[in-house]
């Protein structure tokens, strides 16, 4: 029974009241829980990082055993939609979360999001079609969406304001192994045993961290964050919004992958749609960068959006530009997720706390500098090395950014906003992602580089091709965005 669990005074047995929240603890009772490992929250911290983990594993694994997939299925037309529904129904599945563990707690849409998160992928590892393959991805995304946005609620309510920054920086260094291994892994296990069992093996290992966490989210963090006042109906407008932004973003993705002048259609309706939705979903101020949360949910998109844009360039511009073999192309980037969760381990250190805005500005301008550095390749007397020596200072800033952005807005948020306001974290990560990559595919198929939906494609094909030109035109974008970036982490922190 955990110490911090209600007992009566008397008998000293555990009550019906309601867990005491962890930001409500006393100084002394916080020194007595120790560290995210200590005996209080080391069930929970080993379950929900064990459940990050296993996203990161996917997530860097299914990349390998997707053109795989589409070849089997006779579904290349389709190849890039397998990527944009995963992301457009978790956009949806995003403000669902948050408007779920607002009034009912997390542990609802975190169990319904591993297992939707579960069945999608045994859905596309049985597909027999591409459209069913395309299917399960939707699944998927609904699930990782309603997944992300509920660990967030967890860590606001279970852990105390001094440990966050260290179960963030947990989490970063979760994705190292995976980034590193999954490539390879699903790479052998789609030589040897098949695509498919890289989708299905996975269901299997969730139930682990399942059977781990969700006792310990029971006790500390389920219920609504008031008992007293009762749960809140779900505000619908809200739930429309999301179905605007996640239409929205579809659209927007399949112009992306058109050819002519039709596509301006389906790409004005998707402008219409997302407009109205960011506005009524993010937090006012957010699109001029006002002090405190808006510019800390602006900064986590233009983070995001820009690296992540230029990095699905990278190993595509390495095979191509300079003859490297796939896998040599992604392994150039594994360096990468070592210094990630380094830089979020630096951003945790309590001494540094004073300094996190200043840690911000820092890591946007490292973030910069890679992305800048990045086409340098290009010239045939450049190493390749240089590259993979640049993102990794890159992937540092990085992880100091990311995990201060999702610390500081745990703290700008009262319990009863925290899953309202993470899903606007995450709805601007995911969104300024497409947004951006579009903006950057559009530039490089103008001057002679294809689709984005081609770039996986092409990197695992081993393509060639020459275009030096569409490399630096999405690129150099990039930094200028990276370094607009750096101006909104001056204004995280709200005036006294």
């Amino acid at each position: 029974m955990s110490a911090l669990e209600p007992r009566d005074a008397d008998t000293g047995t555990a009550t019906d009241e309601p867990p005491i929240p962890a930001s409500a603890l006393s100084s002394t009772a916080l020194a007595e829980t120790g560290g995210v490992l200590g005996r209080s929250y080391r069930a929970l911290s080993i379950g929900i990082v064990s459940v990050v983990f296993l996203i990161a594993f996917e997530a860097t694994a299914v990349g390998t055993a997707m053109p795989v997939a589409a070849r089997e299925l006779d579904g290349i037309p389709l190849y890039a939609f397998a990527f944009s529904a995963y992301f457009t129904t978790s956009l949806f599945a995003m403000v669902l979360s948050g408007q779920w563990a607002d009034r009912r707690g997390p542990l609802g849409p975190l169990a319904a999001g591993i297992s939707a998160f579960g069945v999608g992928l045994l859905l596309s590892g049985t597909a027999g079609t591409m459209w069913l393959f395309v299917a399960g991805r939707a699944v998927q995304g609904l699930g990782g969406g309603l997944v992300i946005v509920a660990l967030y609620v967890v860590i606001s309510r279970a852990y105390p304001e001094r440990l966050r920054p260290s179960i963030m920086a947990a989490f970063a260094a979760s994705w190292v192994i995976p980034s590193v291994v999954g490539p390879l892994a699903s790479g052998t296990v789609t030589e040897h045993l098949g695509w498919r069992w890289v989708f299905i093996g996975i269901p299997v290992l969730v139930v682990f961290p399942l059977a781990l966490a969700l006792p310990a989210i029971r006790r500390r963090a389920s219920g609504p964050p008031d008992p007293s006042a009762g749960a809140e109906p779900y505000d619908r407008r809200r739930i429309l919004l999301a179905l605007g932004i996640s239409l929205g973003a579809g659209l927007l993705q399949y112009a992306g992958q058109q050819r002519n002048w039709f596509a301006l259609l389906p790409a004005a309706a998707g402008f219409a749609l997302l407009v109205p939705a960011v506005r009524g979903l993010l937090p006012p101020g957010t699109g001029r960068a006002a002090r405190g949360l808006p510019s800390v949910v602006l900064l986590r998109g233009v983070a995001a959006g820009s690296f992540i844009a230029a990095e699905s360039f990278v190993p595509l511009m390495l095979v191509t530009e300079r003859g490297l073999s796939p896998t040599l192309a992604g392994l150039s980037l594994a360096a990468g997720g070592g210094t990630w969760a380094l830089g979020s381990f630096v951003q945790s250190r309590p001494r540094l706390e004073p300094y996190r805005e200043r840690l911000m500005v820092g890591g946007m301008v490292l973030v910069a500098a890679a992305i800048a550095a990045a086409p340098s390749v290009l010239i045939d007397a450049v190493p390749v090395w240089t590259l993979a020596v640049a993102w990794a200072f890159g992937c540092f800033g990085m992880g100091m950014v990311i995990a201060s952005t999702s610390v500081l807005l745990l703290k700008l948020s009262a319990p009863e906003e925290a899953g309202a306001n993470s899903a606007a974290l995450q709805i601007s990560d995911g969104l300024s992602n497409v947004l951006l990559l579009a903006a950057g595919g559009a530039a490089f198929a103008a001057l002679g580089g294809g689709t984005v939906g081609a770039v996986h494609e092409a990197v695992a094909a081993g393509g060639s091709g020459s275009h030096p030109g569409a490399f630096a035109a999405v690129f150099l974008p990039m930094a200028g965005v990276a370094l607009v970036g750096a101006w909104v982490a001056s204004r995280v922190r709200a005036k006294a």
